[in-house]
This record gives structure tokens, sequence and C-alpha cells, in this order.
């Protein structure tokens, strides 16, 4: 009840992007029984481009400080997120979706690193190199105890969102990769869709890709997409990705259907290239999420 009524005493700021493409809402410091607080930014379909009745899916994405601004972003190039999500409004004469970007901590490492697969047997050896180059243990499972438990019932509640799982999406690049695998593996009736670009697999090796590769939940309900480039960290990606291929035929996902996984030539690891590409998951993830919204209604 304490986290509840300091929800409600939120500071709220409406902010303009510094490229001038337009503006969200920022909510300075939201608070947590499991992780330190941290902003959240809230971008929305402009309101002149839809009536007030439109509910909306929502993508939450990490590393949330990238997505908007160049002027807050890593290396001063943001995802363009806003104007991706424009180009898929007009191409697909859709409304779009709700994107929330979840700002990382000093303890991004240790919040995205998915958890179970190395306090599994046979995770020792990793768990103890990620615990001495991170300088602690894995702390996602209190990161999605946030997002499910704390963060999505105040959108649902403040913003018109669509809140079943056909519609809400998980989304992030490297760490932020592995913690959207991992957050749709753990809540599969909360998150119906993940995307996972240049997702850090080396990080924990085959422990990390089959210990989430056998928790995979059952295919038909949910759409994953995965990507990599050809450069710099990317370059690494590829056998670890093949990898988590073969669990997703073997547990029944249909490439070009349910999940997706595509190379980049060229490409390398940074918001840059991610920004060159992510019309492509959305594509996938939203408007695929809109011609299989029956499915979930249909098998529940």
């Amino acid at each position: 009840m304490k986290n509840s009524n300091t929800i409600s005493a939120l500071t709220k700021i409406t902010l303009p992007f510094s490229d001038g493409t337009g503006f969200l809402t920022r909510y300075t410091g939201f608070p947590s029984r499991h992780i330190a607080s941290r902003p959240i930014d809230v971008w929305r379909p402009p309101s002149d481009l839809a009536d007030s009745t439109i509910r909306y899916p929502v993508i939450y994405m990490h590393d949330g400080q990238n997505l908007f601004d160049p002027a807050l972003s890593f290396i001063g190039v943001d995802w363009g997120m806003d104007e991706a999500m424009m180009r898929l409004i007009h191409a697909g004469r859709q409304p779009g979706a709700i994107i929330v970007g979840i700002w990382n901590s000093p303890l991004r490492f240790q919040e995205y690193m998915p958890q179970k697969p190395l306090m599994a047997s046979g995770g020792q050896r990793i768990l103890n190199r990620f615990i001495e180059q991170a300088g602690g243990a894995p702390r996602s499972d209190g990161y999605l105890q946030f997002l499910v438990e704390e963060l999505k019932p105040f959108i649902d509640a403040h913003y018109p969102t669509l809140p079943d799982p056909a519609h809400t999406l998980v989304m992030g690049s490297s760490m932020g990769g592995l913690i959207s695998l991992y957050a749709l593996i753990e809540c599969p009736d909360v998150f119906g869709g993940a995307g996972c670009l240049s997702t850090h697999w080396p990080i924990g090796e085959e422990t990390l890709v089959d210990g989430l590769g056998a928790a995979l939940p059952p295919a038909g309900r949910h759409r994953l997409y995965f990507d990599y480039g050809a450069e710099t960290l990317d370059a690494e990606y590829e056998p670890w990705q093949q990898r988590m291929d073969k669990w997703l035929r073997k547990a029944g996902y249909r490439e070009g259907q349910d999940w997706l996984t595509r190379k980049f030539q060229g490409a390398e690891h940074s918001e840059r290239a991610w920004r060159a590409r992510v019309d492509l998951p959305l594509r996938f993830l939203v408007l695929q999420g809109r011609l299989n919204e029956t499915m979930w209604k249909d098998n529940s």
C-alpha cells in the first residue's frame, strides 16, 4: 500500500525531443519495492491521428534513455522509436502502439541477466564469472516483478491500453534482448511477444542459451524476434543464435510466422544499427499481433 500511495504522487512532466520530432511523458522517479527507482518515459501516438475510443498495444522497452532523444542516448544516436512507430502507423493504416521506455540503472547487467539458468545445476561456473564481472549476482527476477506487478498495472490504469498478452510486448538490445526473452519465458501469460536485437548470448554461453531454450513456452501463442549484425561485438553472436534457433524449432515455433531470426551484414553493435532496422521487429510484433489477436481468446 505504501508503494501504491507513492506511485499516485509521481511527478509527471511533458518533454519535447531535442530533435523536434515530438514529445513524451516522463515519470521522473518511478518507485518500486523490487528495484531502485528510475525514470519511465511513455510515448503514445498523437491524439489527432486517432479518436479517443482506440486502445493500443504496449511495448515495454529497456535502456529507455536510448529510445527517443539523441541528447540522452549513449552514443548520441537514439533508436528513433517515435519516428519508427509513425512509419508503422502510416504504412499499416492502423493506430500503432504505446511505447514505455524503462531507463537502465548502474545495476543494468545484474537486472538484465536472466537469473534462473545461472542458478540451476551446472550454472555455477557462469554464475561465479558473472558475479566477478558485474559486481554481484543477477537481479532479473526482481526487475520482472517490477515490470509485471508495478509498472504494467500503472500503465494499464492511466493509458488506453489493450492489456491482454497478445498486445503486451517487450523489447531490447544486447543485455536488453536477454531480459526481453526472459520476461516472455517467465511471464508467458503477461507478454505475448518479445523483440531481442543483438542478443548478448556470450555472457552466459551454452548454459544461458540452453537454459532459456529449454524453458520456452509452448509454440502458438507467442511471437519472438531475434537478430544480429556481423561487425564489432555482434560478430560473436551467430553460433549462439543458431543454437537458440534449434531450441525454437524443437519447441514448435514456425519461422516466418511466430518466430523470426535475421542477420544483418555490415551492422555493428550500436544504437545506430538498431535504429536502422527496428521497423522490422515492430512490423512483426505489432502487426502480427493484430492479425493473431483472436488466438488468445480462442485458446483461453
